[in-house]
């Protein structure tokens, strides 16, 4: 039986500390906290997160391996960039390995799930997208309960790896939708494109979700594109002219 000393131990051992500062640090990364290329020293992240040196660079190796940071040899860790060619990429993966598991989804799901999805749906629906009329404010309970509703579509296809690199990608995808900031989306009716995914999921139409599915989040995915280029521009350094002689300003 153990003790409560042994309990504290194990609460405190730096497999523990390990895991709650990934995670943590994985959740600002994704939501953007945390800016691409931004250096991530050891001792000022100890500092700022509460936690040990060794349990930390544990959590950076795990966010290195998967693709959140980047190990920079000799000089320690840095938040991984936001190229926008490399968003194309994960848009397109996000097409391909979606459509496959909706497709499955649709095929084996039960009676349980249609109520699921049409419930998410309803949700998501009633919603607002921004906290405020005159401009955008993005609400995070629409957020949350769009993650549900693309989480949901999928959930009957009965392939837990296959459900948990979805997931991933999708995490990833919205670490940029947070960096490009809000986007509106002007003429596009959002709700309209989850209504149609919805009903083509629950009429049993796999080619039509699928083709519904991937159109949508390519059109997400060209949005943020364009956000993300605006935001590079800002932030790109501007050359100085080189001076001709003679010349004044």
């Amino acid at each position: 039986m153990s003790t409560p000393a042994a309990d504290t131990d194990r609460q405190a051992s730096p497999e523990t500390q390990a895991t709650a500062v990934y995670r943590r640090l994985r959740f600002d990364i994704l939501e953007g906290r945390l800016a691409p290329g931004v250096r991530l020293k050891v001792q000022q992240l100890s500092a700022t997160y509460g936690t040990g040196q060794a349990p930390l660079r544990e959590a950076l190796s795990q966010l290195a391996a998967e693709g959140l940071a980047r190990r920079i040899e000799q000089r320690g860790f840095r938040v991984a960039s936001a190229d926008p060619a490399c968003f194309l990429g994960l848009i397109r993966s996000r097409c391909l390995v979606e459509g496959l598991a909706l497709r499955e989804s649709i095929q084996r799901g039960d009676s349980a799930w249609e109520d699921a999805v049409a419930a998410a749906e309803r949700r998501l629906q009633r919603l607002p997208r921004s906290l405020e009329a005159d401009r955008f404010v993005t609400n995070p309970a629409w957020e949350s309960a769009h993650r549900a509703f693309h989480a949901v579509l999928l959930a009957a296809c009965d392939a837990p790896p296959l459900l948990a690199f979805c997931e991933r990608l999708r995490e990833e995808a919205d670490r940029y939708r947070m960096l490009a900031n809000a986007i509106a989306y002007p003429a596009r009716d959002v709700g309209a494109e989850h209504a149609a995914i919805a009903e083509a999921a629950l009429d049993r139409d796999a080619d039509g979700a699928a083709r519904l599915l991937s159109q949508h989040l390519a059109s997400t995915g060209e949005f943020v594109r364009l956000a993300l280029e605006q935001r590079a521009d800002k932030t790109a350094p501007t050359r100085r002219r080189p001076q001709v002689a003679g010349a004044t300003n």
